[in-house]
């Protein structure tokens, strides 16, 4: 992908902090971070989001992040590691290059998780026959 951010950062035309490379993975520090240290995992190959990463490259990437999620535990001296992959624009996804982010926690760092919602016994129900039916 000629205009993807993220394959030009790969290319080294974009700088970056990058924190490790292997054959096929790419980790760098992110530009707007939750915390210091937050890291984004790509891969080499441009896939848009997870729907569109074959199951392989989805393997590589996640053994990065969890890489990665020591490396920036033990450098930050953080309490925990949030991991997160945001897919298509509802879900908060900005650049169309499939990544995990490795964020880490600090107590009381004022981060917050999505807020949770009551859901009914009925309703949970219908939910996983739904999911089931794929």
């Amino acid at each position: 992908m000629n205009d993807c951010i993220f394959c030009k950062i790969i290319k080294g035309e974009i700088p970056c902090e990058k924190v490790f490379e292997d054959d096929t993975t790419f980790a760098f520090l992110d530009r707007s971070p939750v915390n210091h240290g937050h890291t984004l995992v790509i891969h080499k190959h441009h896939h848009a989001d997870i729907f569109d990463t074959p199951e392989h490259d989805l393997a590589d990437l996640f053994r990065t992040a969890k890489k990665m999620s020591a490396a920036v535990m033990k450098a930050t001296k953080c309490d925990g590691i949030n991991i997160g992959m945001n897919n298509k624009p509802a879900a908060g996804q900005t650049v169309f290059h499939a990544h995990v982010h490795v964020i880490p926690r600090i107590a009381g760092d004022g981060f917050k998780l999505w807020p949770q919602k009551e859901s009914t016994t009925e309703q949970r129900v219908k939910t996983a026959a739904a999911i089931k039916q794929f």
